[in-house]
């Protein structure tokens, strides 16, 4: 279901007034990606790129063009590992931040 209008300047306006906000968007991306689910991950970062740096930045920080940026997080979008971990890098700098990963055991529901 495509996002309203409404919903996305809501995020937009969050975004822009809370770090913590920022940060647990892309937290959430980037755990959504490490558990398989590469379209919920794609939507994430386009919100957060939307509302913080903006492709054209992204671009310039991440050394991906910004057509191919827009491409790779829109709806039939495949990124490339390469270019999604320079993504991933350049949003942590902008939003002076280290994502780290931890472990733990899996619970499976009998």
């Amino acid at each position: 279901m495509p996002l309203t209008r409404d919903f996305r300047e809501t995020v937009r306006e969050k975004a822009k007034r809370s770090s913590r906000f920022r940060q647990a968007l892309l937290t959430e991306s980037v755990e959504n990606l490490l558990a398989g689910d590469l379209e919920t991950s794609k939507g994430l970062l386009r919100d957060y790129i939307k509302a913080t740096i903006g492709y054209r930045a992204l671009s310039e920080a991440a050394g991906v063009p910004e057509k191919s940026l827009i491409r790779m997080f829109g709806a039939k979008g495949n990124p490339r590992a390469s270019h999604l971990s320079r993504v991933i890098e350049a949003l942590q700098q902008h939003e002076d931040v280290r994502l780290q990963v931890s472990v733990s055991r899996r619970v499976d529901a009998a």
